[in-house]
C-alpha cells in the first residue's frame, strides 16, 4: 500500500460539510488503496506542491498563477446549488441588509474586505465586477484582509467592512447549515461565472492514473449518496488547466479598466 497527502481543505464549514467531504476521501482512499499521510504541519503550498500529493483540492487563481505547470489537473466538481452548476460558481457581493447605498456604483469609496490577495472568489472576481466602477485606479476608501471567507461575512456583521466578495459555494453550504453567518446581509450583486475549485495531483500523474483518480472519485460519490447531498455534488468533470484561462483573462479585463489591484 502507498502512502500519500489527500486533504479537501477548501470547504471545511460548516461540520456537516466536513464531515461529508471527509468520509467521501476516507471511501476514496480505501478503493484506491493508499494510505493516507499525515499533512497536519504542512501549509497550502507546501501541500500543494509536495511530492507525495495524491488528491487535494486548489483555487482556480493560484492554479493558474504560484501553481502553473506545476501540479495535475484532475478534475472540477460540479456543485448543483444556487450560484453554482453545471462545473461552474461565481462570487456574491454581499453587503449588510440596512446599508442604504443599495448599488454598486453607490458602494463607491466604501470599506472593503478579501479573503485573500490570491483568492479568486474573494478578490480576482471582485476586481473583474469592480473595474468598470473604479475611479483613478481604486474603488475602495481601504481595503482588508480577513483571513477567511467566514471572517468577511463576520466583518459586514460586525460593521467592520462594507463589501465582501464570497464564493457562491461557500455561501450556499452557510445558507443551509449556519444560516446565522449570513444573517442581516444581502445580495448586491454577483460576479462573472468561474470554473469550480479545481481538484489537483501532482505533476507527475499520467493520464490514466489521472482518470482512475476521477473515475473512483465519482464511483465513491454515487456509492454514498448521503454525501453527495450534503457537499451539492453531482459529479467530478474531467478539467485542465486552460480551462482556468479565463481567470487570468478576467484579471486583465480589470487591469485594462484600470484596476490592477483591489483598492
Amino acid at each position: 500500500m502507498t502512502s500519500r497527502y489527500a486533504e479537501l481543505l477548501m470547504y471545511v464549514a460548516p461540520e456537516q460539510v466536513r464531515q461529508a467531504n471527509e468520509q467521501w476521501l476516507t471511501r476514496i482512499l480505501e478503493r484506491l488503496d493508499v494510505n493516507r499521510r499525515s499533512a497536519e504541519d504542512l501549509a497550502l503550498m507546501q501541500l500543494w506542491l509536495a511530492p507525495q500529493l495524491l488528491l487535494t483540492q486548489t483555487c482556480g487563481y493560484p492554479l493558474m498563477t504560484a501553481l502553473r505547470g506545476q501540479v495535475r489537473v484532475i478534475g472540477r466538481p460540479r456543485y448543483e446549488l444556487p450560484d453554482s452548476s453545471g462545473g461552474n460558481h461565481c462570487s456574491l457581493l454581499l453587503s449588510r441588509a440596512d446599508e442604504p447605498r443599495r448599488t454598486l456604483a453607490a458602494l463607491f469609496d466604501s470599506r472593503g474586505v478579501i479573503n485573500g490577495e490570491d483568492s479568486n472568489s474573494g478578490m480576482n472576481l471582485l476586481r473583474h465586477r469592480l473595474a468598470p466602477l473604479q475611479q483613478d485606479g481604486r474603488f475602495f476608501s481601504s481595503v482588508s484582509i480577513s483571513g477567511s471567507h467566514r471572517e468577511s461575512l463576520r466583518w459586514l456583521r460586525e460593521d467592520k467592512a462594507d463589501l465582501a466578495a464570497i464564493d457562491s459555494v461557500t455561501y450556499a453550504y452557510l445558507v443551509r447549515y449556519a444560516e446565522e453567518e449570513v444573517a442581516g446581509l444581502r445580495v448586491v450583486a454577483r460576479s462573472a461565472f468561474s470554473p469550480t475549485l479545481p481538484y489537483i495531483g501532482v505533476a507527475g500523474l499520467t493520464d490514466e492514473q489521472s482518470e482512475r483518480i476521477r473515475e473512483v472519485m465519482n464511483l465513491t460519490l454515487q456509492a454514498l449518496p448521503e454525501v453527495a447531498e450534503t457537499l451539492g455534488l453531482r459529479e467530478v468533470l474531467p478539467a485542465s488547466e486552460s480551462d482556468y484561462q479565463i481567470l487570468l483573462d478576467y484579471q486583465k479585463e480589470a487591469e485594462e479598466l484600470g484596476l490592477a489591484r483591489i483598492r
